[in-house]
């Protein structure tokens, strides 16, 4: 068995097996019934499947960059090319930022772990300053295409106001879309 995984049997648990990570073990939980074959096989399949979970949910520079890509292709006609796309830890007021001069973008690492629709609708925004450095009518246009942005900019204000940071940005996204 891999190193930091705790094993826990239950005679109530039937048919339903499952994982999740507690600090810096996971924990397996599975129905006492099973072998010990089929629990080093549930183990493994468990652990990859975790595994996987997680690095969908905090995607690599790369990872963002490729999807940064996709989602210009599918909702601004390919049109919005960044030369680079990262995360970055230094943003505690913004979600992301967009540097039109040089094509960058960066996204802040307190995204991470956050649905994929929502750090989609970030990527979209800050692709869409790529073409129209404003927050006027054509940029909003150009945002609209993605089809759960108004769902994730609740989303985020949310999540802001819980957290009691600045909404600023929100207040500011607001303004405009009422004016367009």
């Amino acid at each position: 068995m891999p190193p930091n995984v705790e094993v826990r049997r239950s005679t109530r648990r039937r048919r339903t097996v499952s994982a999740y990570r507690d600090g810096d073990k996971v924990v397996v939980m599975l129905p006492s019934r099973l072998s010990k074959a089929e629990e080093e096989q549930w183990i493994a399949t468990l652990l990859e499947r975790l595994e996987e979970r997680e690095r969908r949910r905090r995607p690599s520079d790369a990872d963002l960059e490729l999807r940064a890509h996709e989602l210009s292709r599918r909702y601004l006609g390919g049109n919005a090319v960044p030369a680079s796309v990262r995360w970055v830890d230094n943003q505690r007021t913004r979600w992301g930022s967009c540097t039109p001069d040089d094509a960058t973008i960066r996204l802040s690492t307190r995204l991470r772990g956050m649905p994929g629709w929502v750090v989609d609708y970030v990527l979209v925004h800050e692709l869409a300053h790529l073409l129209v450095p404003g927050h006027g009518p054509d940029f909003w246009d150009l945002v609209g295409n993605y089809p759960k942005a108004e769902r994730a900019r609740g989303y985020l204000e949310g999540v802001a106001a819980a957290a009691n940071l600045p909404l600023e940005d929100a207040a500011d996204d607001l303004r405009h879309e009422a004016a367009g």
